[in-house]
């Protein structure tokens, strides 16, 4: 059965939360508990993270939740194609919020074989952002260099851009469009700013429908943030109808690196400046320190006394979300910090160190690569796959 889109539901925070989750907005501190109950998903059982491959996010339930993944795992143990969907929107710089999704999608695809699909939405981001599309044309040649420097295997992995893919992307979205009202759009997204931003969950669910179009109907699994999932439940509406041979897409649904002001997700668009992915270590060592929301106390002798809470410390998130491999390590951390023995600016240092050390890796792989074009050329859809992708009888008057 069709997943609730009902119109006249909505998927904003109600007047009696203090918080949004919207695809297009996150604000206040977010109760993950009480987004399982308003979006529908269930909460990661241990059985289900066991069969994860091994990541600090699987490891620490940063993905908590999600949508069919015993099928999806299920189809990896039998040695089945599975595939998995996870993009971009470029209208900034590349930062840690960015981070989490791509690299444990290289760690799913090196431990899987999956097939990686990596749409960027250059089109939702001119209709959703006061930016004219040479500024986000600008912006995707600079992300797509964060995305070749993520090391995506290029037999496996598709780089798309929506606008200059559009002879695969636009005649899906149309062929989806048509089982979509604009009701069901309202309901889930709110009222839109203008006709374009209507028609863009088309383009969506044809992002996250592409690779089964492409390789023929298997299990694939969307890698995401909370605030994406209504994306995922427009297109498993739309994959459940029978005109379409595919399977609905699973969700594996992660909760938000923090903004360094506390809680929340990071955004370059906070007054709380983001951490990019070209800041060099002074740059990183710098906004943490000052910016990074600390657990700890108000003067040292009281830390001391007293202990900080490594759960309310922006820097202990980020070491735990993604950047300490080792858990012991990280639990020695806490305990530190927690009896006092360890003061937020030495836990600051750590987590900018950790941090440096990571964004050192990513750019030694981004400085390498040479002309964007031909880098991005192995990850493009090659001729076969545009000709199966699009829909029978698409474009034939030309």
């Amino acid at each position: 059965m069709p997943e609730r889109t009902t119109p006249g539901d909505t998927d904003a925070a109600t007047d009696e939360s203090n918080f949004t989750v919207t695809p297009y907005a996150v604000e206040g501190e977010v109760d993950y508990r009480e987004l399982l109950d308003r979006f529908g998903a269930a909460e990661l059982t241990d059985d289900q993270l066991a069969r994860l491959p091994d990541h600090p996010m699987v490891r620490r339930r940063a993905y908590y939740a999600g949508r069919d993944v015993d099928r999806f795992l299920s189809a990896v143990e039998d040695g089945g194609t599975v595939s998995l969907v996870t993009g971009i929107g470029p209208s900034g710089p590349m930062h840690l919020g960015h981070l989490p999704q791509f690299y444990f999608a290289k760690r799913l695809q090196d431990r899987t074989g999956a097939h990686v699909y990596v749409p960027l939405s250059d089109d939702e981001k001119y209709l959703s952002k006061e930016l004219p599309f040479a500024a986000v044309g600008e912006h995707a040649r600079d992300n797509l260099r964060d995305l070749l420097a993520v090391g995506f295997d290029p037999e496996r992995t598709r780089i798309m851009l929506d606008t200059a893919d559009a002879d695969v992307v636009y005649p899906l979205a149309v062929q989806f469009a048509e089982r979509v009202t604009q009701s069901t759009v309202e309901a889930i997204y709110g009222r839109p700013d203008n006709v374009g931003l209507s028609f863009y969950p088309a383009v969506q669910i044809a992002h996250l429908l592409l690779p089964q179009v492409v390789h023929g109907r298997h299990a694939s699994v969307v890698p995401i943030a909370v605030d994406q999932d209504p994306h995922v439940r427009l297109a498993r509406d739309v994959a459940a109808k029978e005109a379409f041979d595919v399977d609905k897409p699973a969700a594996l649904l992660s909760k938000f690196l923090p903004t360094l002001g506390g809680p929340g997700k990071m955004s370059s668009s906070d007054d709380v400046p983001a951490i990019n992915l070209t800041d060099d270590r002074e740059t990183v060592e710098r906004k943490v320190q000052q910016y990074a929301y600390s657990g700890g106390r108000s003067s040292v002798e009281a830390h001391r006394e007293h202990g900080g809470d490594p759960e309310a410390d922006v820097a202990y998130q980020l070491l735990a979300f993604l950047f300490e491999d080792d858990d012991a390590t990280l639990d020695r951390l806490a305990r530190e910090y927690r009896s006092g023995d360890l003061l937020s600016g030495e836990l600051k240092a750590y987590a900018a160190e950790r941090i440096s050390d990571f964004l050192d890796a990513h750019q030694r792989r981004r400085e390498a690569l040479g002309d964007l074009e031909a880098e991005l050329e192995p990850y493009r859809l090659t001729e076969d796959e545009r000709a199966r992708a699009r829909p029978q009888g698409a474009g034939g008057f030309v």
